[in-house]
């Protein structure tokens, strides 16, 4: 079993009235690429800072490797951020930024020009050493911020939304970049974001936070395929969710009986819940194959429905359908586009089946609107 780099115990920060992290545990091992997602006031934010002892926890304990550093000041734990203003020296040139931490530590003159070429040669920054941070570019400057605090060689580095400045294209290949230098130094990282694609792309583990509480953890695979919460199914990714009853539980396969009369299957481990209970039956819109109602049937033991096709997009790798399916909710479908099957048309009646084994359950969540997180 991995060791425990970063444990919180029962932590709780309350601002007056308002609880901005309640009650949290959390686990991190030593070496694990980890993300805490989740929308604007989850707490995500702040539950990094009291790791980092910039904010104080009203309640709760936070451990470093065992050690008990609640009280701690920053400076005190062997911690180092990056945040997504890059906070750069503008009248040092790139070596003098990155070798500030080190300066102040009084580490030997030899070791620092050694310590900063290695750092700027990991962030892939050799021979930049003698620009101003005004010289480079958003990207760049964010690469000195990340050698600035991997040069002191932390036991644990924390990301509160380093790329958030960066245009879609640099976000994306600096993803890679992190996770490949996280990769090679080997350090903890604990990278706080609201962008799922994100997270997944780069966490060994994410915890999906609503409200100040871990809704699920576990690998990103695991948590996007077999979501435990209608707030995760919807965050994380795009479902497709459709009331229902669960009837009947047989030979580890569960049914549910959907609004407007259709039955749909799962494996039982997927629904973990009493029978006669109302559910949320869902299914990722990319598992979902759409065909004409009259065409052939679907495969033997799949789930299907059949609805009206009211919207079409062509959006290039795919086509994204929008279907009016059982109860009369809007089901969409993700097709990948290969360019062999004549594409469905608005107007026309279609079935839409999948596999059992991509079917899950989950309990309704009351009171939550899943809303489009601004940047």
């Amino acid at each position: 079993m991995a060791e425990v780099d970063v444990r919180l115990e029962r932590v709780t920060k309350d601002f007056g009235e308002t609880v901005a992290v309640d009650d949290l545990s959390l686990d991190i091992a030593v070496g694990e690429f980890f993300s805490m997602l989740g929308p604007s006031g989850c707490g995500k934010t702040t539950t990094l800072r009291i790791i980092g002892g910039f904010e104080e926890p009203t309640r709760g304990t936070i451990y470093l490797r065992g050690r008990d550093v609640t009280d701690q000041p920053p400076h005190r734990r062997d911690v180092n951020t990056v945040f997504q203003s890059y906070a750069l020296f503008p009248h040092l040139n790139v070596f003098e930024n990155v070798a500030f931490g080190l300066r102040r530590r009084k580490v030997p003159r030899d070791e620092i020009d050694a310590r900063v070429r290695n750092a700027l040669k990991l962030v892939d920054l050799e021979g930049f050493d003698k620009r101003k941070p005004g010289q480079m570019s958003g990207g760049q400057q964010q690469r000195v911020a990340l050698a600035r605090a991997l040069v002191n060689e932390p036991q644990v580095l924390l990301l509160d939304e380093p790329l958030g400045a960066l245009d879609l294209k640099l976000r994306k290949q600096m993803q890679l970049e992190l996770k490949r230098i996280q990769q090679e130094v080997g350090i903890t990282f604990i990278y706080v974001t609201h962008d799922q694609e994100e997270a997944m792309t780069m966490s060994d583990r994410l915890a999906v936070m609503r409200n100040g509480r871990i809704e699920q953890v576990g690998p990103p695979e695991e948590v996007y395929e077999n979501p435990q919460t209608q707030f995760v199914a919807g965050f994380l990714g795009a479902s497709n969710l459709l009331e229902g009853e669960l009837k009947e539980q047989r030979n580890g396969t569960s049914s549910v009986l959907l609004q407007g009369g259709d039955v749909v299957h799962m494996p039982s481990d997927r629904a973990p819940f009493q029978t006669g209970v109302d559910v949320l039956v869902g299914v990722r819109p990319e598992k979902i194959t759409i065909a004409p109602e009259n065409g052939p049937e679907p495969a033997a033991g799949s789930n299907s429905v059949t609805g009206l096709l009211r919207m079409s997009t062509y959006i290039g790798v795919s086509h994204q359908y929008n279907v009016e399916g059982p109860g009369g909710h809007e089901m969409t479908v993700w097709v990948q586009n290969l360019g062999t099957d004549p594409s469905p048309t608005p107007g026309e009646r279609v079935r839409l089946s999948w596999q059992r084994e991509h079917t899950f359950a989950v309990l309704p969540q009351e009171g939550l609107v899943l809303e489009e997180e601004e940047e």
